[in-house]
């Protein structure tokens, strides 16, 4: 367990006799403390953490990392410059820790944790399906190998630090998803992690707004499989269905292991069938070897998220009973929510966010559903220069899967637009600027037999159409 001596140590570079204090885990949010845990306050732009150091000690923190001097209402010990101060004393009780930056203090304990810890990672990252691809490989792994893995969405500079903070030396392997935003963020993370396996997942248009491209999304995402060490310890499992996934076994010393739909990749899947909600069929190919699956995951396109899982068991030398185990274990469909209503329809709650791949993903999935199919979609924000063009892409499609669609918001015209283009018959189009404009025109139009697929970006609560529509039906 990680104890005061090594959050010293990792900040000043002296390891104290007296200060063997054990830490539970870090947190960022005094709500969630639990007892003897580090409570680490950082400054935001809605709130600061330093507020809430006194309510992180009242729910049984031992010690909070703090940037501000609190010495007039805490005790406190100051290492600012890395420098443990002397004589040395741990205070009775909860104390603070004041260090120049707490983030990076943060960082810097993790980043020496994590050296500390004889364990093998698995990082994670891509535009769509890193979450579920990260539930379902940890489901695998579990088969065999303790496993920590980052909880929620705990993937950024501050996240994946706090996960690290709760490794310890029963761990085998941990498996973290790496998010993206700027250039030079997952190389940071991998120098945090020492990642030896590394996942793609594929390349989008999501964050193009503030990466500029796909080129330069895809950039960002290789700087994974570059921090690698090389074969036979390190290895880029890569899909092979994505021309710019595909190039990035050039930019690799790691083994490379393709996984796809094509027969050309190492580990690939055929005969995808979609079921539902009841899950997908597909049979499996991998060297001479053929397999016939079934595993519940939600839409044919989570057949890449299991493939991406078995090839992680694989290169972890799981035997396929353990993987097919951990497949089968994998209820993973975290972020899409069927939801009965009173009156027989059924909503398809996905609205935690949207980008056009996750959109197109859903709609797929919509159109294995039986019924009068409605899809109600909201703007896709961060798109950049791609904003057209992914909006039509999804009505286009959309045209194809619904016998009604339901655009939402000023974006989300393109979509209507596109899908008026296709000219499909019998097809109903509807827009609406606003939410609650859209909530109105929908809660006297469900019927028995109907399936509403709701899905948008997280800026536009689209989660609001779901709530509003199971009360009207209640």
């Amino acid at each position: 367990m990680l104890t005061m001596s090594d959050i010293l140590e990792a900040l000043t570079g002296v390891r104290p006799e007296k200060a063997s204090l054990i830490v539970s885990e870090a947190s960022i949010d005094s709500r969630k403390v639990i007892p003897a845990a580090l409570f680490v306050a950082i400054p935001g732009e809605k709130t600061d953490g330093h507020l809430y150091v006194g309510a992180a000690f009242e729910r049984g923190a031992s010690l909070a990392l703090v940037q501000e001097d609190l010495s007039g209402q805490f005790a406190q010990i100051d290492i600012r410059g890395g420098k443990l101060p002397e004589p040395f004393e741990l205070p009775d009780g909860p104390f603070c820790l004041r260090v120049d930056n707490s983030v990076e203090a943060l960082q810097k304990t993790a980043r020496f944790w994590r050296r500390r810890m004889d364990v093998r990672v698995i990082g994670i990252t891509g535009s769509v399906g890193k979450s579920t691809t990260k539930e379902l490989t940890s489901s695998v792994l579990r088969q065999r190998y303790r496993t920590l893995k980052n909880q929620g969405n705990l993937n950024n500079e501050i996240g994946l630090p706090l996960t690290l903070l709760g490794l310890n030396h029963s761990h085998q392997r941990a498996v973290l998803e790496m998010g993206f935003y700027v250039p030079g963020e997952i190389a940071f993370l991998c120098d945090l992690g020492l990642p030896s396996v590394g996942v793609i997942t594929n390349i989008g248009t999501v964050h193009a707004e503030r990466a500029g491209s796909q080129e330069a999304i895809a950039r960002g995402k290789a700087e994974l499989v570059e921090a690698l060490p090389a074969d036979p310890e390190g290895v880029a499992i890569l899909n092979y269905d994505d021309p710019l996934v595909h190039q990035m076994a050039e930019k690799t010393q790691a083994r490379v292991l393709f996984y796809g739909l094509s027969p050309e990749a190492d580990l690939w899947a055929d005969h995808v069938e979609g079921q539902g909600l009841d899950g997908i069929r597909f049979r499996l190919h991998y060297c001479n070897e053929v397999l016939h699956l079934r595993v519940p995951l939600i839409g044919r396109h989570s057949v890449h998220t299991a493939l991406r899982a078995a090839a992680v068991g694989l290169v972890e030398d799981l035997s396929w009973q353990e993987i097919i185990a951990g497949l089968q274990q994998g209820h993973m469909q975290l972020r899409l929510a069927a939801v009965h209503t009173q009156n027989g329809a059924l909503i398809l709650d996905d609205t935690y966010n949207a980008s056009p791949q996750s959109t197109l993903a859903a709609l797929n999935l919509l159109e294995e559903m039986e019924g009068r199919r409605i899809a109600v979609l909201g703007d896709m924000l961060e798109l950049g220069l791609y904003e057209r063009q992914g909006h039509e892409k999804v009505g286009y499609r959309a045209a194809e899967v619904c016998n009604q669609l339901v655009a939402v918001g000023p974006r989300a015209k393109m979509i209507v637009e596109a899908a008026q283009r296709s000219r499909k018959r019998n097809l109903e189009l509807d827009w609406f600027e606003t939410v609650p404009e859209a909530i109105v025109f929908l809660q006297d139009r469900l019927k028995e037999g109907d399936v509403v697929l709701v899905k948008g970006s997280r800026g536009l609560r689209m989660d609001q159409i779901v709530t509003a529509l199971e009360m009207t039906n209640d």
